[in-house]
């Protein structure tokens, strides 16, 4: 038995296939943490925030239901609203924890809390555990320091050793008890009012997994992947994967089900097809560190972009001369999300046809999507923005061309005013905008 252990909880927000918390089976008393950082909530570097409302909202259902799935076991979520370090500082010297477990995190500041906290407490272990991605570091067939430099040599090397991930863990049936007396120190996250069908938390994930596992839907995703609009095109795990209300194990695995039950065919591929890039991502994130935020990106490729103010206030409002852009961004400003094709259109109109810095588009992006995640979020621009994964550099693309393809009656367009509200482009540049 060891003796109060501290579970840091970050983007693992789920009792299901949570290695983290397994590893804190043996303890005598257990911590159960999340932080709320102050820096959400302010204007960053880009004046933005980092969480805006759509995710806001959703964190705050996936924090509640976490809290009752630990209630039910005897224990509790503590909620702070404090920098991770201080937080974690207080907690170490006023509960006499000596052991902290967390899962490995690509975000950038997430590890560096855990370099300064061991400077703080030479003697504290800590452990960081893989609890977000398909495989564990020691089960790539590479150093993550040699990760290939594109996806496709990456899902090559992986399919053909035939590696599949382990088998999700089950939720645990008991839990050390809580520390006494300790309390909650945080701000409440308000709920969006408007109605979605992104829940958030374990409920709210399985919810999703039994309804889309129980239609034809995953044997036609590849053919349906594509669209803008609607509930059904698209799986929607994207939202519960980037919190880790839902393990992209336990994904992997009701795929396989499905195949095994139902049918194997090209767009059940396609479902891990699609998990393999995220993962690709994750690991891209670990190996570049900090050079996931650089404007040349990781391999010093500078793209021919400055930043005028106008065009990307026109570009976040959804007013540029772009329907289908406009009703994209309209689309994301509304309900917190957009379809990953319209990602791609409107990420190419900010680099190529609006000639904008991608950090921005990137730092958009995080402030307003419900399915943010740190390393595909900031990964996929690089990649579109041609500084990044992708071998064959920039990546455009032909805007009309799209439309025709992917909104051939307009339905999209029109549902979402992106016609309505072209305007040209101002050709004025400002210079009272916080340099990048």
């Amino acid at each position: 038995m060891r003796g109060t252990t501290l579970v840091w909880f970050t983007h693992n927000l789920r009792l299901d296939d949570n290695p983290a918390l397994y590893a804190a089976l043996d303890s005598e008393q257990l911590i159960c943490l999340f932080v709320t950082e102050p820096s959400w909530f302010r204007a960053n570097r880009y004046s933005l925030q980092s969480l805006g409302q759509h995710r806001r909202a959703f964190l705050q259902q996936t924090l509640s239901d976490l809290d009752n799935r630990l209630k039910a076991l005897g224990q509790k979520l503590i909620v702070w609203h404090e920098t991770p370090l201080e937080t974690l500082t207080q907690l170490v010297q006023s509960a006499k924890v000596n052991r902290i477990i967390t899962a490995e995190h690509p975000g950038y500041y997430e590890r560096h809390t855990l370099k300064q906290l061991h400077r703080r407490f030479p003697h504290l272990v800590c452990e960081v555990i893989d609890s977000q991605t398909l495989f564990r570091r020691e089960q790539l067939p590479f150093e993550v320091a040699q990760l290939p430099d594109s996806f496709s040599a990456f899902r090559r090397k992986i399919e053909k050793l035939q590696r599949v991930p382990d088998a999700p863990l089950p939720t645990p049936t008991a839990l050390p008890p809580p520390v006494s007396n300790l309390a909650n120190k945080v701000i409440e996250l308000p709920v969006a009012s408007q109605h979605t069908r992104f829940i958030g938390g374990e409920s709210g994930a399985n919810t999703q997994l039994d309804y889309y596992f129980s239609t034809d839907l995953p044997s036609t995703y590849k053919e349906t992947r594509n669209g803008l609009d609607g509930w059904d095109y698209s799986s929607k795990f994207s939202a519960w994967l980037a919190n880790g209300s839902l393990s992209p194990r336990r994904l992997w695995q009701r795929i396989d089900r499905y195949e095994a039950e139902v049918v194997a065919n090209e767009s059940t591929y396609w479902l891990k097809f699609e998990l393999l890039w995220r993962e690709y991502f994750q690991w891209y994130a670990h190996r570049y560190d900090s050079k996931l935020y650089k404007f040349q990106g990781p391999f010093n490729r500078s793209p021919l972009t400055s930043f005028y103010p106008e065009r990307f206030k026109a570009w976040c409002e959804g007013t540029t001369p772009f329907a289908i852009v406009n009703a994209a961004m309209r689309q994301l400003n509304q309900t917190g999300y957009m379809s990953n094709r319209a990602r791609q259109l409107v990420a190419s109109a900010f680099v190529h046809e609006l000639g904008l810095d991608w950090r921005y588009g990137a730092a958009y992006f995080e402030q307003q999507l419900i399915d943010y995640d740190v390393a595909s979020n900031w990964g996929n621009w690089q990649y579109l923005a041609g500084v990044g994964a992708d071998p064959r550099g920039h990546r455009k693309f032909d805007l009309d061309k799209q439309t025709r393809i992917y909104d051939p009656q307009g339905v999209f367009i029109k549902t979402w005013q992106g016609e309505e509200n072209c305007h040209p482009l101002p050709n004025s540049d400002y210079y009272d905008w916080p340099a990048p």
